[in-house]
């Protein structure tokens, strides 16, 4: 802004004031330059990839390869057993019996009425040969032989069911004694003497000899990272100097609903006596390495497509988003399979304010 030069010399502005008038008039015609912008400072990490692997535990116990749930296939009451929980038993030996009063009975007219279909049939095969010889002579007629006949094949035909009601009665009768299907040990009871059991109701629990495993209930997610061929080293929980090598046999293809766990099932080699049935076991084992590039979780950021971090430019100090992969979650880091390159450099610490090609000081680098 300019005065005129009029206004300047008139008595309003003396002389003496031309000076500091020249000096606003000077001012008021320029522009103050904005202050620089100073980048933003960030803590960086340079990548490098490193064989990663982690370590898996699992806490299962021991069981018997083949267990046999044993069942009375007839209802009926208990009245004896002979076994205990823990009993080393052979295979057919009796470990429990039902009131057998009523089978007893059932098989004893069985075999009252095989014996009297026997009888009939002998006077049947008596009288028949008889009427042959008659028939032969001329003495009887072919309708006396035919009757003779006929009542023969009837006898022999009552005979056969009398037979086989007495083999079902028999089987009956058998099944009022539980015995065992194998060499095992008892590892459960679920009826006491004196009690109705049920058929097909769980009577004993046998553990058969033979293999041993130890089963887990493992998160789904170990098994991803796990290989289902993975070899564990199994320790009793009571003592740890107790050690057995175990190999994955079996992976469930379902999920506890409510534990959200799959149960692991490993062969246990040449386990010790110690490891017997029923104890609490540790199982040990690592998962399969690869390559990966540990980052604190505070390099995390995201975009469209997910999981992301802020790559630096060596050449520009600009900095840029990129998606990355991530293998694993620990405690205060991530773990990357895919995104990076070794030698770039991460932003670790004050990437909450950065946008895409801003320019960056580097505070630090904490180092791969």
């Amino acid at each position: 802004m300019e005065l005129p030069l009029r206004l300047l010399a008139s008595p309003l502005f003396p002389t003496g004031s031309l000076v500091v008038v020249a000096f606003i008039t000077s001012g008021c015609g320029s522009e103050s330059a904005p202050p620089q912008q100073q980048p933003e400072r960030v803590v960086v990490r340079s990548v490098a990839y490193k064989q990663v692997g982690s370590d898996i535990s699992l806490t299962g116990s021991v069981a018997a390869r083949v267990e046999s749930q044993l069942s009375f296939q007839i209802d009926g009451q208990v009245i004896e057993r002979y076994v205990e929980v823990s009993s080393h038993v052979r295979a057919g030996d009796l470990l429990a019996k039902l009131d057998s009063r009523q089978q007893l009975a059932d098989f004893a007219s069985a075999e009252a009425s095989v014996r009297s279909s026997q009888s009939s049939v002998r006077d049947a095969q008596v009288t028949f040969d008889r009427q042959s010889q008659l028939l032969k002579s001329g003495v009887t007629t072919k309708g006396n032989f035919e009757n003779a006949r006929e009542q023969l094949r009837n006898a022999q035909g009552a005979l056969a069911t009398a037979e086989a009601n007495l083999g079902s009665a028999r089987k009956q009768l058998s099944f009022t004694e539980l015995r065992a299907d194998a060499d095992g040990i008892i590892t459960a009871r679920n009826t006491e003497t004196g009690q109705v059991a049920a058929a097909a109701q769980s009577v004993f629990t046998l553990a058969h000899d033979g293999e041993r495993e130890a089963i887990f209930n493992a998160y789904e997610a170990i098994l991803l990272e796990a290989s289902p061929k993975v070899d564990f080293e199994v320790r009793l929980v009571g003592d740890p100097k107790v050690v057995s090598k175990a190999r994955v046999r079996e992976i469930s293809p379902t999920f506890d609903t409510q534990t959200g766990t799959v149960r692991v099932r490993t062969t246990l080699i040449d386990p010790p006596s110690g490891m017997g049935l029923g104890a609490a076991v540790e199982g040990v084992g690592r998962t399969k390495v690869r390559p990966l590039v540990e980052l604190p979780w505070t390099a995390l950021s995201a975009d469209a497509h997910g999981a992301a971090v802020w790559v630096v430019d060596a050449a520009t100090n600009a900095v840029s988003l990129r998606s990355v992969t991530i293998a694993d979650y620990r405690t205060g880091r991530v773990f990357v399979s895919d995104g990076v390159r070794d030698g770039e450099k991460v932003v670790t610490a004050g990437a909450q304010l950065l946008r895409a090609g801003q320019v960056v000081a580097l505070a630090g680098d904490a180092g791969a």
